[in-house]
């Protein structure tokens, strides 16, 4: 016989045969690294070509860096099975994704856009339906900052927030007085003039603020979660919130909030540019710290909570609280104002 044989006449397997032996078993274990790399190419491409795309991208750009995690096992297992269109796939999908959650520069040394005239201390948090809002009082009384914006804010959150003490220190406030997620509120020490909301399912009112004798522009952030049943009014809100930005561009602004987005998603990075702000938490170095779900151990989660400034604003510092109660960290920023325009 030409092939050769075993005893009894059948062919002797070679270290290649379809279905057995390492080769075999190697050629079966790409097919899940294939499969790792379908769902984090997916993402990325999108992100790379600034689109936010449909469900479930929306919710998956949230969380981009932890899909490296499927990709460098993707690229383990392409290595073992000796694919290299395959690992040269995980490694182009690695590569991209650390582009793009690489860390920053911060803008701590910046110079300075002009003399500063006032320091300012703004304190954004979601109480979740309220339930932190004891532990929220607590840290305004301990932090003492200047503008405190406030969302999941419904009855008895609001009447804690009118309290005389508080009222004492915070005599201008703008409120929404709606129940569950909806009420929302701006609390300042700084005189408040009246301005339009955004209009949104949740509350999202604006105000005038005084400060230094400038007119600052404050807006508070709150557009629906991008659930599979709500992408298209998220990005709806998301839209009027930018369109407010690039309305108010022109003087120094403040907004402020639960964005329910992050720097992955091109909806919000519109309202950046749009608006001509800048995200506090970045240009302290604290871009990627996440501040939703509280109850998950750092670093995981996604920073969904914001403060965006104006260029006539330099940070000084940004800082996440644990407030208990809520699945939100409370993001405290400290600001210096300049005179700039």
């Amino acid at each position: 016989m030409d092939q050769e044989t075993r005893d009894g006449g059948y062919p002797a397997a070679g270290p290649y045969d379809a279905g057995r032996g390492p080769a075999a078993g190697r050629r079966r274990g790409a097919w899940p690294a294939g499969l790792l790399l379908v769902v984090p190419t997916a993402v990325v491409v999108c992100r790379a070509a600034d689109t936010d795309a449909v469900t479930p991208v929306p919710q998956l750009l949230a969380f981009l860096p932890w899909l490296l995690a499927p990709a460098a096992v993707a690229l383990l297992v392409a290595l073992f099975a000796r694919r290299r269109l395959l690992a040269a796939w995980a490694v182009a999908v690695l590569a991209l994704t650390g582009w793009f959650v690489r860390p920053y520069d911060t803008g701590l040394t910046d110079e300075p856009p002009g003399p500063a005239v006032a320091r300012v201390e703004v304190l954004t948090a979601n109480l979740e339906f309220g339930g932190a809002t004891d532990a929220l009082i607590a840290a305004i009384a301990r932090e003492r900052p200047g503008l405190v914006f406030v969302q999941e804010c419904p009855a008895v959150c609001s009447e804690a927030l009118a309290s005389e003490a508080l009222r004492a220190d915070y005599p201008y406030r703008r409120v929404v007085e709606a129940g569950g997620a909806a009420g929302s509120a701006i609390l300042s020490r700084y005189p408040l003039a009246p301005a339009t909301g955004v209009r949104s399912v949740l509350g999202m009112p604006a105000a005038g603020a005084r400060i230094a004798g400038r007119p600052v522009n404050l807006q508070l952030a709150h557009p629906l979660p991008p659930v599979p049943s709500a992408v298209t009014d998220w990005r709806r809100e998301l839209a009027r919130l930018r369109d407010r930005a690039a309305a108010a561009a022109d003087r120094p602004s403040v907004v402020a909030g639960d964005f329910n987005a992050t720097q992955d998603h091109a909806a919000f990075r519109d309202l950046l540019e749009a608006g001509g702000l800048r995200d506090s938490a970045r240009l302290a170095g604290a871009s990627r710290t996440p501040s939703w779900p509280a109850g998950l151990p750092r670093p995981l989660g996604a920073q969904i909570d914001h403060v965006l400034v104006s260029e006539d604003f330099s940070v000084r510092s940004a800082r996440f609280l644990d407030l208990g109660a809520t699945d939100h960290r409370a993001l405290l920023v400290s600001l210096e104002l300049h005179d700039v325009r």
